[in-house]
């Protein structure tokens, strides 16, 4: 039997904290972890509302939720995962977490990274991008990429993926702060404030007067009905999420669809999970770029489970700059 605490439970005292021992009993093959952090992600948003994402079942109201976070063995009676491993997976808003099962759970064997980068560019988002960017996309050098939300936690390596291919690269974001960071640091050949322009569809064909063949899609909405009356002939669109859409109760129907038929436009979505199977071959692509400076990370970090659910609406109104991640503990 586990019994899992949390700090905002009137009996928790900092002295049970340092003394209790925590053991996974019985026969199953649960793990025992210590959470150190959590993920904001925006899909999270949808398992709020009463209806399944076919990728994860929606929350349970008066259970904790759960999202991908990096945890630490406590104990385990599972035979993938040993007291004292590092994974990353989904787990808790919580503390410590009881998991039943080691699938979709990755151990961490390079800590000379930050862990925190098992949440962002080592974990689901780096391998969204990779994914989404290179399979779906299939991107040829000198292309021309869009790249929506291109600050958050996929769309800055959208951005410096498709450098390295060398294509032309622009994308959009929600302050100005955010375009600098772009044009900067991500080293984009240009970006705009979208909140600037009054007519997105002018914005996105002063940007790409010759079109856009790639269009990495995280927002939906007007943004989408603009970019498709600018793509080229046989471009690509890869849907990777709509985040303008995740508090509509009735989402935006999409406009100018016979832009798809004209261009010859091939819209695909995908989901990470579909990828799962080429993680090492990710990471021996990504690594060597870190280790080298050549991909550069940019992470919005909050302390404190407490202030998680401030930091996961945030990302809905565009608080964070970079990749949302909340320490619940450094040891």
């Amino acid at each position: 039997m586990f019994l899992g605490f949390q700090k905002n439970q009137t009996w928790w005292s900092q002295n049970i904290d340092e003394n209790l021992k925590l053991k996974v009993t019985g026969d199953s093959k649960n793990i025992l972890v210590k959470n150190h952090y959590l993920s904001c992600d925006p899909y999270m948003r949808l398992l709020m509302k009463n209806q399944s994402t076919e990728i994860f079942d929606p929350y349970t109201p008066g259970a904790p939720i759960t999202g991908l976070g990096v945890s630490k063995v406590i104990d385990s009676r599972n035979p993938e995962l040993k007291e004292g491993d590092l994974f990353w997976g989904i787990t808790g808003w919580e503390e410590y977490s009881l998991l039943k099962s080691s699938e979709g759970l990755f151990k961490i064997h390079h800590t000379d990274i930050p862990l925190s980068y098992y949440t962002g560019i080592l974990g689901m988002p780096g391998l969204t991008a990779y994914g989404g960017f290179y399979e779906v996309c299939a991107p040829k050098k000198g292309e021309y990429v869009f790249v929506s939300a291109a600050s958050g936690a996929v769309g800055q390596l959208v951005g410096q993926f498709a450098k390295l291919m060398g294509c032309y690269v622009v994308g959009s974001a929600g302050t100005q702060d955010k375009v600098e960071l772009l044009k900067n640091k991500f080293g984009f050949d240009d970006a705009f404030n979208y909140k600037e322009e009054p007519d997105l569809n002018a914005a996105v064909k002063r940007y790409f007067p010759e079109g856009i063949d790639i269009y990495f899609e995280n927002v939906g909405g007007k943004m989408l009905h603009a970019v498709l009356l600018n793509m080229r002939v046989c471009g690509r669109i890869a849907v990777c999420g709509m985040i303008s859409q995740y508090n509509c109760d009735q989402p935006e129907g999409v406009h100018n669809l016979m832009s798809i038929v004209y261009k010859r436009v091939r819209i695909e979505g995908f989901a990470v999970a579909d990828y799962y199977p080429q993680y090492s071959k990710f990471l021996d692509f990504i690594l060597p770029y870190i280790r080298e400076g050549k991909i550069k990370y940019v992470e919005d970090i909050v302390e404190g489970l407490e202030n998680a659910p401030t930091a996961l609406i945030g990302l809905f109104n565009g608080r964070n700059v970079g990749k949302q991640v909340v320490v619940v503990s450094s040891q």
